[in-house]
C-alpha cells in the first residue's frame, strides 16, 4: 500500500484525487495540506506543511505557486518524493525545483494526462518534418474562468517540445496587439482563452501554403489529470533522487 500526502487537498483537484485514491486498493491518503480543513476529509489536514508529522511514501501537489518553496523544503528535509503539478512557477522557483531534485525524487509535469504526454511526443515528430518546410506554428489554449496563470503550463510544455526538436530556435509570442509587422517565421504564437467551465483544450496548428495541420486535445473532466497524478505518486514512491516526468510513468506501465 502506497501512502500519499495530498498538498492542496481541499482544492478542486485535491478533492478529485481524494475520491480516486479512496477507490484505489494500492494507495491511501494519510494526510492533507491546506489552509483550512473542510471537515469532510477522512484523513488529518494540516494548515502548515511543516507541522505535518505523518509518515508517507510520496506527496502529490496541486496547490498554488506561493506554496511551492515551503513544499520543496519539506520534501527535501524528509526525503519525500514529490509529484509537482502546480504551474505558473517563477524562474527562481524552477531553479529551486532543479536543486531539490538532486536530493529527492521529483516528478514535474504541467499536465498529468496520458493523452497530452503522448501528444508531446507526436509534436516532436511533426515539428521535425513541418518546421524545416516553413510551416508557421501557433498554439491556442482554453481554460475555465478561474484559472489564474496564462498561458497554461501545458501550452508552454507543447511549445517547448516543438522548440526542443527545432534546436531551441523559436521565440514565443504571447501578444500581437502591439506589433505592427509581419509574422516572423521563427516564432511560436501562444494564445490563451479564459471562460466558463472549460476544463482544458489545446490546439497546435502547423500552417503552411494551402494547408493547415491541427493537433487537438480536449479534457472533459478533471479526473483525467487526477488519475495520472495518482499513478505518478505510486510510481515515484521509493525512487532515488532525480527529475522525473510522465514519460517515465508511461514507460513503467508498458
Amino acid at each position: 500500500m502506497i501512502r500519499l500526502i495530498m498538498h492542496g487537498c481541499n482544492g478542486k483537484m485535491g478533492q478529485v484525487i481524494s475520491n480516486i485514491v479512496a477507490q484505489d486498493p494500492e494507495a491511501e491518503l494519510v494526510a492533507g495540506i491546506d489552509t483550512q480543513d473542510n471537515g469532510r476529509n477522512p484523513y488529518p489536514v494540516f494548515s502548515d506543511i511543516s507541522a505535518c508529522d505523518v509518515e508517507a511514501d510520496a506527496l502529490i501537489d496541486f496547490s498554488a505557486a506561493p506554496a511551492i518553496d515551503g513544499l520543496l523544503d519539506y520534501c527535501v528535509e524528509r526525503a519525500l518524493p514529490c509529484v509537482l503539478c502546480t504551474t505558473g512557477l517563477s524562474a527562481q522557483q524552477l531553479a529551486k525545483v532543479e536543486e531539490a531534485s538532486r536530493k529527492v525524487a521529483i516528478l514535474k509535469s504541467a499536465n498529468m494526462s496520458l493523452g497530452i504526454n503522448l501528444l508531446l511526443k507526436l509534436l516532436k515528430e511533426a515539428a521535425g518534418v513541418l518546421a524545416p518546410a516553413g510551416y508557421d506554428i501557433e498554439i491556442v489554449e482554453k481554460h475555465h474562468n478561474q484559472k489564474v496563470d496564462a498561458p497554461s503550463g501545458t501550452a508552454l510544455a507543447l511549445a517547448d517540445s516543438i522548440n526542443e526538436e527545432c534546436g531551441h530556435s523559436y521565440e514565443y509570442i504571447y501578444d500581437r496587439s502591439q506589433r505592427r509587422e509581419k509574422r516572423n517565421q521563427k516564432e511560436i504564437g501562444i494564445s490563451a482563452i479564459r471562460g466558463g467551465t472549460i476544463v482544458g483544450e489545446h490546439d497546435v496548428l502547423f500552417a503552411g501554403e494551402d494547408e493547415v495541420i491541427t493537433f487537438s486535445h480536449s479534457a472533459t473532466s478533471k479526473a483525467v489529470f487526477a488519475k495520472g497524478a495518482v499513478q505518478a505518486g505510486k510510481f515515484l514512491a521509493g525512487k532515488p533522487a532525480g527529475m522525473y516526468n510522465m514519460s517515465h510513468v508511461i514507460e513503467a506501465q508498458i
